[in-house]
């Protein structure tokens, strides 16, 4: 998602899952048709005829051919493409008789569609936007390279180190399906939670609220003072869930959230899942979400947000970056996870969601996949991982990379919010898993339609259950479980 965003946007969103999405895009969802239509087939048409493979050296462990060309398409949302230009710079400076084409557009799915159905995909992809193309159906088709000779590889800065020893946890298993192949290296490491300004909450004479009592008595005195408690993307009601859905491991445990994404029956009748929609909704009722928000996208909810107009924001860390052309010098921007219902709670306050964000892809089919995992393992060196948390205010992948870097307030909040976490870090899969039932959905249909009023939180559960047990019983797609 996100960038992922609406990942997050994603990615999201983006940086989402999703996914990131991070920023989820600038447009609207695609219709489910068109979603589905994506990787039909086994990628269609015979496929382009493959780059010889290089020599592997120590230098060159993947064995790049160094003069095939390397196709890169980044999705251009909230992380912006400069980071990426920067590490293709790095790949021409290492194979300089290789040419490179590097293109960042937002349309990922209506672009790359055709090439995947003709078989001539690019060499890498970053698959995220309100246009991601389903991570589930990809690795269902066989459309996706398994990216263990990378893992496997050694790392850029350590040749005595693979890749897959300088990452951080949670990522390889992020990109497991079912078994052990890795389909999708995560670049972007997303915190998802409650996003606010610790200047506004200061001025209420406030701290951040720790049980749902709090949180309506908070809301209540921001209401009193003219600014509305909450606002999100109601246009892409699926960054809801950043905050939500912890809030129901928090509240029931990770086994509830385990049985959601399992598509077991009845998931969504699990008490957890009733007691915080009721709280969400009780947001809506009392009146305190800022006014108008259904019509609002992403952007526009975040510069609502950014201008004092609402206290809380559920969003990745993406938002920092997105939206720092409207967040004030003096904002003091600060991450929570979210909010509980009360000390029964089956996980401590802090209980958060953090996992890898920004998927990335080599194609089955691309021509020159050894140079698309060449252009991964150069991004998931020291220097351009600190490069990227530099420019982009996101952790990355790689574990570590902050030494020596001037932490932003969102993201020094962010490192504070994963410290206090500990090993209370939650990562609902739905999201790369079953990506329309995600997004379209539980978001859209389920989630977006109870936050603004014309569903109760039992009519959304009884709906959103139902989505899920359609999507269980469909045979079209590949399912997944938590192993």
């Amino acid at each position: 998602m996100g960038s992922t965003s609406a990942e997050n946007h994603g990615g999201v969103g983006r940086r989402a899952l999703i996914k990131r999405s991070a920023a989820l895009g600038l447009i609207s969802v695609p219709a489910m048709g068109f979603l589905s239509a994506c990787a039909s087939g086994g990628g269609g048409g015979g496929g382009q005829e493959k780059a010889k493979t290089g020599k592997k050296t120590e230098k060159n462990p993947l064995g790049v051919n160094d003069t095939a060309q390397m196709e890169f398409v980044l999705f251009d949302g909230g992380f912006g493409k400069e980071y990426a230009q920067d590490a293709v710079k790095l790949y021409e400076q290492n194979f300089p008789k290789a040419k490179t084409k590097f293109s960042a557009i937002q349309k990922i799915q209506s672009t790359l569609q055709p090439r995947f159905n003709q078989g001539n995909p690019p060499d890498l992809i970053d698959n995220s936007g309100a246009e991601q193309m389903d991570m589930g159906v990809l690795v269902g088709k066989s459309q996706l390279a398994d990216l263990t000779k990378l893992l496997d590889a050694a790392s850029y800065d350590d040749p005595s180190k693979k890749v897959r020893d300088t990452l951080r946890p949670g990522i390889v298993e992020m990109g497991q399906f079912d078994g052990q192949p890795v389909w999708i290296l995560y670049y972007a490491y997303t915190v998802y939670g409650v996003w606010y300004s610790q200047k506004a909450l200061d001025s209420l004479d406030e701290k951040y609220p720790e049980t749902w009592d709090e949180m309506l008595k908070v809301c209540e005195k921001a209401k009193k003072k003219g600014m509305a408690g909450w606002t999100y993307a109601g246009k892409y009601p699926y960054y809801l869930p950043f905050s939500l859905y912890p809030m129901i491991g928090k509240v029931g445990g990770r086994e509830v959230l385990d049985a959601i994404d399992n598509l077991e029956p009845n998931a969504w009748k699990h008490p957890a899942v009733k007691a915080c929609f009721e709280a969400y909704y009780e947001l809506y009722q009392k009146g305190y979400v800022l006014k108008g928000t259904p019509g609002l996208d992403h952007i526009q909810s975040q510069t609502a947000w950014a201008k004092g107009k609402a206290l809380f924001l559920p969003n990745g860390s993406w938002v920092e970056n997105e939206s720092a052309n409207v967040i004030p010098q003096d904002f003091d921007l600060a991450v929570s996870a979210p909010t509980g219902i009360d000390s029964s709670d089956k996980m401590p306050f802090g209980t958060i969601w953090a996992s890898g964000g920004e998927p990335f892809i080599v194609p089955a089919k691309a021509k020159n996949p050894e140079g698309g995992m060449e252009q991964l393992r150069i991004m998931l060196s020291e220097a351009s991982s600190k490069n990227f948390t530099a420019k982009v205010k996101s952790l990355t992948a790689y574990n570590g990379g902050t030494d020596g870097i001037d932490l932003t307030p969102g993201l020094k909040s962010g490192v504070a919010a994963l410290d206090k976490a500990g090993s209370n870090v939650v990562n609902p899969r739905l999201q790369d898993w079953y990506v329309q039932l995600q997004k379209e959905k539980i978001g859209v249909s389920g989630i977006g339609e109870m936050m603004a009023g014309r569903l109760t939180p039992a009519e959304a559960i009884k709906k959103i259950q139902g989505f899920a047990d359609e999507a269980a019983k469909d045979q079209s797609i590949k399912h997944y479980k938590h192993q």
